[in-house]
């Protein structure tokens, strides 16, 4: 998983050729913590179809803010540079991030 900030965000989400799913986490978030190992589980699952980054929300206030997120767990899916879906809080399962992954392709 490839980790996104302020500087390579743009980059790395916007302008990625492929689809994104960027998992906004907290150092002190426990569902953060214990999805972490499943959500690296499916990044290996779907390497070269979509990329799958990682953004700390206690790092980067002003971009998680730009980006309207109010909470953590959230996951954004973007397709061409556009958020296309999120799930967030107690809807951030892996089956459910595994379903909205799967809509990417």
């Amino acid at each position: 998983m490839i980790e996104v900030n302020k500087d390579n965000f743009e980059d790395e989400v916007l302008n990625s050729d492929s689809p994104v799913v960027v998992d906004l986490w907290g150092p002190k978030c426990g569902p953060c913590m214990a999805l972490m190992p499943q959500v690296e589980e499916l990044a290996k699952k779907y390497e070269g179809k979509v990329k799958f980054c990682k953004l700390n929300v206690a790092e980067n206030r002003r971009l998680v803010i730009s980006l309207k997120v109010m909470g953590v767990p959230t996951f954004l899916f973007y397709k061409n540079g556009e958020i296309v879906d999120r799930v967030t809080g107690g809807d951030a399962t892996i089956d459910k991030i595994r379903e909205k992954t799967e809509k990417l392709l």
